[in-house]
């Protein structure tokens, strides 16, 4: 499946000092319980490995989002995951300065009151829709009409 590149100086502050990183994004990761089995967590100079079973492609993305998007991540490596294939039609976007949950619906969907969607396919690391921030990246689901 592969390695997923994420903004290092970006992202959600979760560990520091005494902290074990793998640990607290373990622990963010089953907070929002995206549907893995056997979560482990690996981390090691801004590399997290994710390993487990997951109950579908969806459950990984969400996985690799919510440790992706951690302050002090750069990839995420999801190689040990045993999960299904994921859907082709499956887009990451990075948001960038000016960039609201509205423009981006604009730009993939041609409707800026589509921002829904977007919110939903990512309340794992969007928690309210009005507060995204530069260098977070979300999945853009396919349109489906």
């Amino acid at each position: 499946m592969g390695l997923f590149d994420f903004a290092k100086d970006m992202g959600k502050k979760l560990f520091g000092g005494d902290d074990d990183p793998a640990e607290k994004i373990k622990e963010s990761i089953e907070q929002d319980n995206p549907g893995i089995n056997d979560l482990g967590v690996g981390y090691n100079e801004g590399v997290v490995d994710l390993s487990g079973k997951a109950d579908s492609a969806d459950a990984v993305e969400k996985a690799v989002l919510i440790a992706g998007n951690v302050k002090g991540v750069t990839e995420v490596n999801i190689d040990q995951m045993a999960a299904p294939a994921p859907a082709p039609e499956v887009e990451y976007y990075t948001i960038v300065s000016g960039d609201s949950l509205s423009k981006i619906a604009k730009n993939f969907y041609g409707n800026a009151m589509d921002y829904p969607k977007l919110f939903d396919a990512n309340r794992e690391v969007i928690k309210d829709p009005d507060l995204i921030y530069p260098g977070q990246k979300i999945r853009i689901p396919p349109k489906t009409w």
